[in-house]
């Protein structure tokens, strides 16, 4: 995407970094691959930093921490057009598959984890699934962020380039 002009180093550490965000939503989802195969819990070290972020918003401003932190990231960096398009890009796609994540969480939260229990193949396999996706899709991101070209995830990135303006 060379039309948007050049991608500076500054612009790709930032565009980096906001996947971290994606990375903490699937912390939820890594309970039963990381207990069986602990070496995974390696991936999900870029998403530490980010829960203080979260643990401190809450413990502040209570059930609206989380909604903050969307706030300031939706708002503070997608919407304000003195930013690179390339940061609010990856911030926008970032934010995008937290809100995926939060959707599945709760789909199986409140009707597939009630139907076939808590444990078991098929929920097992739908959280391995939704982990490996996610992270995935996260660390390709980084790796084409650090590259300095725009992640293309299908549906996702679509999305983001229809919420973010030029």
């Amino acid at each position: 995407m060379a039309w948007r002009g050049s991608i500076e180093i500054k612009d790709r550490i930032f565009g980096t970094l906001v996947y971290c965000f994606a990375i903490f939503d699937a912390i939820f989802f890594s309970t039963f691959l990381v207990n069986q195969f602990p070496v995974f819990s390696f991936f999900l070290l870029p998403g530490f930093p980010i829960a203080v972020v979260y643990k401190f918003s809450v413990q502040l401003f209570g059930m609206f921490g989380s909604f903050l932190v969307f706030m300031i990231l939706f708002l503070g960096i997608v919407r304000n057009d003195r930013i690179s398009h390339f940061v609010r890009y990856n911030t926008m796609q970032t934010i995008l598959i937290g809100i995926l994540l939060s959707l599945i969480q709760l789909i199986m939260q409140w009707a597939l984890v009630p139907a076939f229990g808590n444990s078991g193949l098929f929920i097992e396999t739908l959280y391995n699934v939704v982990f490996l996706g996610s992270i995935a899709a996260s660390y390709y991101s980084m790796i084409q962020s650090v590259l300095g070209r725009y992640a293309e995830i299908p549906t996702i990135s679509e999305a983001a380039y229809s919420q973010v303006r030029y």
